[in-house]
């Protein structure tokens, strides 16, 4: 007779059956993250050297000086990444290091075409800014959650940044600039990740009154107007101040943050519907009424009208003209002539640089790296369990996002130019600086989603 508790018997309990099960270990891969920035110091170096020899024939005498620095920074930033965000997703890192350093050679190369203006030096001082930066949130931010104790600090904050260039002179027809005896800065690049954090902050704590109180108009639940009012207030005045200054591509930007973080924070489609409508009705109104945004509208509508009547081709149409001559492959790097499309050759359009001298290929692969890079912050806030970080991670995502789409659909004539810096690439002190603090933002939320797992599963 077999006595109950046998082992090997179905149904019978033994010591073991007590222990826990052994946990499995979460891979860090931060030696993934270190092979991929040597990768991407290596391709910015090849490009520095490919655009001396193209041009002058020889290695430019500064390359070992150029990859030592960008090396460096990137050394730094994977430090401080180790050290205090060792879960944290190992692909974002590489990416920003590969097109800060991708974005350096550009306007490197159109440097050289313009002997009287270096903005590459420049270029790399704000570059080594935005990385002191990065470096300083991910060793001083302990959790993402605590940005959310400053929900309307920040909101008060970004309406003071975006407040303040009213009171300078314009330039270039928009006043969205700070300048200060030879030094400039454009406050509404930091105001849109303070207004993303008020944002996520705000729609995270009233997710379930945005989503079930309120009437029902057709299809749509509206919120009660106590619940949404002081969002879209907020929302409303930055985009008010905005308009001011002419600054309409900052305005774009924030509406459709906006959208899409309601959106995420309710689950409703109706709100994408109604973003749609009131932007397609915001840009008839403003392009109506706005002589400068009238004229962009204008060129984007009929590029070539500049040829036409003997002026020559306008910015637009030169842009239009790069593109074409990139075809598939590019003529090479420092072998194009976009530096024709005139004085904003390296911040607004220098994605036409790109787009020349790389070809649809490069293009392809640039937009590819930015689709990822959204991605990677898109996967990190859905495995968070906290709306706010969910939240902020989606709507940091976004920015980059809808910046892209609003520069590359202006330059190659998809929709009308709006001014903007293209993430990393373009020239823009402001810009870099805070695309860094966006990226050290996303490393502490992929920390925070990764190791919340405590070595069970992996996002």
């Amino acid at each position: 007779m077999i006595e109950p508790g046998t082992p090997g018997l179905p149904g019978t309990r033994t010591e073991t059956d007590d222990a826990p099960a052994p946990a499995l270990r979460l891979p860090r891969r931060r030696g993934v993250e270190f092979a991929l920035i040597v990768l991407a110091v290596l391709i910015s170096m090849y490009g520095y050297c490919a655009v001396g020899l193209a041009t002058q024939g020889t290695v430019p005498p500064g390359a070992a000086r150029y990859g030592a620095g960008l090396g460096v920074l990137a050394l730094l930033a994977h430090c401080a990444v180790r050290l205090r965000a060792p879960y944290a997703d190992p692909l974002l890192l590489p990416i920003a290091v590969l097109l800060n350093g991708v974005g350096l050679v550009l306007i490197y190369r159109l440097d050289l075409e313009t002997p009287g203006d270096r903005a590459a030096p420049t270029q790399l001082y704000w570059s080594t800014v935005g990385v002191a930066l990065f470096i300083a949130v991910v060793l001083l931010l302990r959790h993402h959650r605590v940005l959310q104790r400053y929900t309307y600090v920040c909101v008060v904050a970004a309406l003071a940044l975006l407040t303040l260039p009213i009171f300078f002179p314009a330039v270039n027809g928009a006043r969205i600039w700070l300048r200060i005896a030879g030094f400039s800065i454009q406050p509404g690049e930091f105001a849109k990740v303070l207004l993303a954090v008020f944002f996520a902050g705000y729609l995270a704590a009233n997710r379930h009154a945005l989503a079930y109180t309120g009437r029902r108009v057709w299809r749509l639940q509206l919120p009660t107007g106590r619940v949404l009012g002081p969002v879209v207030a907020i929302w409303l005045l930055s985009v008010g101040v905005l308009v001011l200054e002419r600054d309409l591509g900052t305005s774009l930007l924030f509406f459709g943050l906006f959208v899409v973080l309601l959106y995420v924070a309710t689950g409703r489609t109706g709100w994408i519907a109604v973003g749609l409508l009131l932007a397609v009705a915001g840009a008839l109104a403003v392009g109506r009424l706005e002589p400068h945004v009238h004229a962009r509208v204008a060129d984007w509508l009929h590029p070539f009208a500049s040829i036409d009547a003997g002026i020559g081709p306008n910015q637009l149409a030169q842009s239009l003209f790069a593109f074409a001559a990139g075809g598939a492959l590019g003529t090479g790097l420092g072998l194009g002539h976009s530096i024709l499309i005139g004085f904003a050759t390296k911040s607004d359009f220098i994605l036409a640089t790109a787009g020349e001298e790389l070809g649809l290929a490069g293009l392809s692969a640039l937009f590819l790296l930015y689709a990822l890079l959204v991605e990677r912050g898109y996967r990190a806030g859905l495995a968070l369990r906290d709306p706010f970080g969910r939240l902020l991670a989606i709507g940091l995502a976004s920015i980059v996002a809808l910046q892209v789409f609003v520069i590359a659909g202006g330059v190659t004539g998809l929709i009308p130019l709006t001014g903007m810096a293209m993430p990393f690439l373009a020239q823009g002190g402001s810009s870099v600086v805070t695309n860094w603090i966006i990226v050290a933002l996303l490393i502490r939320i992929s920390d925070s989603a990764r190791s919340q797992y405590d070595g069970t599963a992996v996002p």
